[in-house]
């Protein structure tokens, strides 16, 4: 194995480890635009990375006010999901987040159990790539150094559930292969999909982390999977933005987070005992309102259809929308989706047949070749 640790991310390094080959030095950014016709000519999102901007200041100001908003709600749904893994798996366990949006979520997840339990679980950040499947040679890695330890992986919030579809082949992949039991169980902050069983909460709402890129996620790029620079052997890519670190606020992120932990025992104990009371199946409702959109909006490719708050955001930061879908009933809670959408200039159309907050529709481009 040629795979080698080398120190990324803002995190202190008791919160997380991320194995990832370091390509900080490789120039491979695209504008929205230049990126959005090659991902609908064939290009694999994977093989480039978007521009990382600097957040604007009013766009900042949201970041704050959502996170001094919802810190109580996140702590409460981060307690809920980590007694869920407790219960299932002890202590002996390494907790894998999918970088990046799992990544501040793990670390959050990892720093409840220190402090509840006082017990410091080993946390890593590894790279899965839909359509391209979970980093192998992290697996191994995370295998040969803590062999008597189970896995627990570890993402923010759930969309359509590609993601859980794809831990879901790749962990099978991967235990045929190598004579493994890994369990593809999937936790997550947020599962508005209804595609988990492992889960803070299943409602849509802001996860103040979904609000920015990097800025929240310890400076790290999305994951990269292009033979240019990942050879045989090697950890899936990331590059380290160490120019923006004026900007960060992944620390200051789940440390406000962390405050609440003193305050939210019952909390978490009354979801829990109101969990217990339900099936906690998946019975994957997400599914429905995304053929009642693709239905409605005569969208031939679902990959074109991002639903629930978290993706709405990633496709204004990072796509070509061509409209935002909002639910009538939680239009009060979606303010960033909202002043995004204004910025770019994308209509916002009310939608009610859907169980998701609201869901951003991708503009296909014509005379794709």
């Amino acid at each position: 194995m040629n795979t080698q640790i080398t120190k990324m991310g803002s995190y202190p390094d008791e919160d997380v480890t991320f194995l990832l080959k370091d390509l900080s030095d490789i120039s491979m950014e695209k504008s929205t635009t230049e990126r959005e016709q090659a991902i609908q000519q064939g290009t694999h999102y994977s093989e480039m990375l978007p521009i990382e901007y600097k957040p604007t200041d009013e766009y900042m100001s949201l970041f704050y006010r959502s996170l001094e908003d919802t810190k109580h709600k996140v702590a409460v749904a981060v307690g809920i999901v980590a007694e869920q893994i407790i219960a299932e798996r002890g202590f002996n366990v390494a907790l894998v987040s999918l970088a990046r949006a799992g990544t501040p979520i793990g670390v959050l997840i990892k720093r409840y159990i220190s402090y509840k339990y006082n017990r410091e679980l080993p946390h890593y950040s590894i790279s899965i790539i839909r359509d391209r499947g979970i980093d192998d040679q992290a697996l191994d890695y995370i295998r040969n150094a803590h062999p008597e330890h189970e896995i627990t992986f570890i993402d923010g919030w759930t969309g359509k559930g590609a993601i859980t579809k794809e831990l879901t082949k790749s962990v099978s992949q991967y235990n045929e292969t190598n004579g493994t039991t890994l369990s593809s169980k999937l936790a997550v902050l947020a599962d508005p999909g209804d595609c988990s069983e492992l889960y803070g909460t299943r409602e849509d709402f802001l996860i103040p982390s979904a609000c920015l890129n990097s800025t929240v996620s310890g400076l790290v790029s999305r994951t990269i999977l292009n033979s240019k620079w990942i050879n045989d052997g090697d950890f899936h890519g990331g590059k380290y933005y160490s120019e923006l670190l004026s900007e960060d606020v992944s620390n200051l992120y789940v440390d406000t987070i962390c405050t609440q932990f003193p305050l939210i025992e019952s909390a978490v104990d009354k979801g829990l005992s109101e969990m217990m009371k339900e099936s906690q199946k998946p019975q994957w409702k997400g599914l429905t309102s995304i053929e009642n959109i693709q239905r409605d909006y005569i969208m031939d490719n679902t990959n074109f259809i991002k639903p629930g708050v978290g993706e709405t955001t990633r496709v204004l930061l990072r796509r070509v929308p061509w409209k935002i879908l909002v639910h009538p009933d939680a239009e009060m809670n979606l303010e960033h989706i909202l002043v995004l959408a204004r910025e770019r200039g994308v209509p916002i159309e009310e939608y009610t047949d859907m169980s998701y907050s609201c869901c951003g529709l991708i503009q296909p481009l014509e005379n794709k070749t």
